[in-house]
C-alpha cells in the first residue's frame, strides 16, 4: 500500500508569533520555521504503518517555498522514501492545497493519504475533508488509533462525546489528532541518508490547477491583552460583578 503524507512549513510552535506592523498578516523574517507538528503525526503513522508490514511506500509532498525542502528531508530522515515539492512563494488556500493533492494522488495513485488534522499557522481544518470530497473518498478526521483490518481501515476519532471507530473502504483519507502517537527524532545517520533519497520539485503550472484564492484578508491583529483579575469578598459581589460587569447572568 502507498501512503501520501502531505507536510506543511509553518512557524516553529515554540516561536511567539508577531503581527507586521500594517496588520497585513504575520512577520516571518527571521522566524524559525518547521514542519506543522499534526503533519509529523502523520509521517510518524505512516512509518508505523509501512513497519508493521501495512505501507510499502511513503511519499511526503509540501506544497510551499523553496525551503519547504527541508520540512521534506525531515520526513525523509524519519523513514518516509521520498519527496515532492510543489513549488510556490503564494500562500495557497486549502482548497487550492486540496485540488493541488488531487492531481498529485491521481498520478501517484496512493491508496492512502494522511495529513495533520490542521496546520498550526491558519487552523482551517479543511484541506483533508476538501480532498476526500474532490476524491469521492472515504475520510477518518481526528484519528487516535489508525489499524488496517484486511482490505478495510479502522479509525478510532476524537468526537464531543467520547471516541467513534469507523471502518473505512480504501483508498481513503485520514487526518491525524495529537493522540495518534509521539513522533520519532531523525537519527544523525538518517538525516545523511535523506539528502541522498530522491525529491522532485515540480511547478504549479504543471497540474493545471486554478488555486486563485477566494478569501480576502481584511486585518491581522494580536488578541487583546488579558486584564489581571480581582478577587472579591462574597459571593453576593461576585455574582453582582457577573451580572452588572461581565453581563454573562
Amino acid at each position: 500500500m502507498k501512503v501520501l503524507v502531505p507536510v506543511k512549513r509553518v512557524i516553529d510552535y515554540n516561536v511567539k508569533v508577531r503581527v507586521k506592523s500594517d496588520q497585513s498578516g504575520v512577520d516571518l523574517a527571521n522566524v524559525k520555521m518547521s514542519m506543522n507538528p499534526f503533519d509529523e503525526i502523520a509521517v510518524e503513522e505512516a512509518i508505523r504503518l509501512k513497519e508493521g508490514g501495512t505501507a510499502t511506500e511513503i511519499v511526503a509532498i509540501s506544497i510551499g517555498p523553496e525551503k519547504a525542502q527541508d520540512q521534506i528531508r525531515q520526513a525523509l530522515a524519519m523513514g518516509a522514501d521520498r519527496g515532492i515539492l510543489i513549488k510556490t512563494d503564494d500562500d495557497i488556500e486549502p482548497l487550492g492545497v486540496a485540488k493541488l493533492l488531487k492531481a498529485v494522488v491521481e498520478e501517484e495513485k496512493p491508496e492512502l493519504v494522511i495529513l495533520g488534522k490542521q496546520a498550526i499557522d491558519d487552523d482551517s481544518n479543511q484541506t483533508g475533508q476538501m480532498l476526500a470530497a474532490l476524491l469521492g473518498w472515504s475520510q477518518g478526521t481526528f484519528a487516535s488509533k489508525v489499524e488496517k483490518d484486511g482490505d478495510k481501515l479502522n479509525v478510532t476519532r476524537e468526537i464531543d462525546g467520547g471516541l467513534q471507530t469507523i471502518s473505512l473502504a480504501l483508498p481513503a483519507i485520514v487526518t491525524t489528532d495529537l493522540r495518534l502517537n509521539e513522533p520519532r527524532y531523525a537519527s544523525l545517520p538518517n538525516i545523511m541518508k535523506a539528502k541522498k533519497k530522491p525529491l522532485d520539485v515540480k511547478e504549479i503550472g504543471d497540474f493545471g490547477v486554478d488555486v486563485a484564492p477566494r478569501l480576502e484578508t481584511i486585518k491581522v491583529s494580536e488578541p487583546p491583552k488579558r486584564e489581571a483579575g480581582v478577587k472579591v469578598e462574597t459571593v453576593a459581589e461576585l455574582v453582582d460583578k457577573l451580572k452588572n460587569e461581565a453581563g454573562v447572568l
